[in-house]
């Protein structure tokens, strides 16, 4: 099946609706990477991020009848599976202690962030650092800088204010930054 055609995609969606296991095994093949990637960059662990897809992926098959084909299919299933991460980190707030008393406000202005560093690491290494930020921070960072979101959005999302928004982004910028340092230090170590 070609995504890339109108056609096909009103095929399989309609496909979808109605039930048809071999339209959804072919939408579920086809977004498979895509979409698991976006689950990846929410989720602490690989575990989380396959129980966030298969979650995700379960909304989107009771949904694909309200589907409208305006905008791209693949843009519809990426909002469903984005804000199925939302949800979730909403469910789990209390374990992950988001709380404003916790976060002071943004101490770490953008402009000091140098995004050159980013030139010295491979993609997969940033996305492990992306990983590795708290569940709070990597929530932001991935809503702003990689969903689009702006603070508003994230803050009525996340039930935070703005500035903890702004704090948390700055924060995971500057954690993400001394991550990448510590990369780099270790590789030119390793090198000599």
């Amino acid at each position: 099946m070609n995504l890339s055609d109108r056609d096909s995609i009103k095929e399989i969606v309609e496909g979808c609706a109605r039930g048809d296991r071999y339209y959804q095994q072919q939408l579920y093949k086809a977004m498979y990477s895509q979409m698991m990637a976006v689950c990846y960059r929410y989720a602490s662990r690989s575990e989380d991020a396959k129980d966030l897809f298969q979650e995700g992926f379960i909304k989107v098959f009771e949904k694909i009848g309200k589907y409208d084909f305006k905008g791209s299919l693949q843009g519809w299933i990426r909002r469903i599976m984005v804000n199925n991460a939302i949800d979730h980190y909403r469910k789990h707030k209390n374990k992950y202690a988001m709380s404003e008393s916790m976060v002071e406000a943004g101490n770490i202005p953008d402009n000091d962030f140098d995004e050159s560093i980013f030139e010295d690491i491979t993609a997969d290494q940033l996305l492990d650092c992306v990983q590795d930020l708290s569940p709070v921070y990597r929530s932001v960072f991935n809503m702003y800088v990689l969903d689009g979101y702006t603070h508003a959005e994230i803050a009525i999302e996340l039930n935070i204010s703005e500035g903890t928004s702004k704090s948390n982004l700055s924060k995971a910028k500057k954690n993400l930054k001394e991550m990448v340092l510590q990369i780099i230090k270790n590789e030119r170590q390793t090198a000599k």
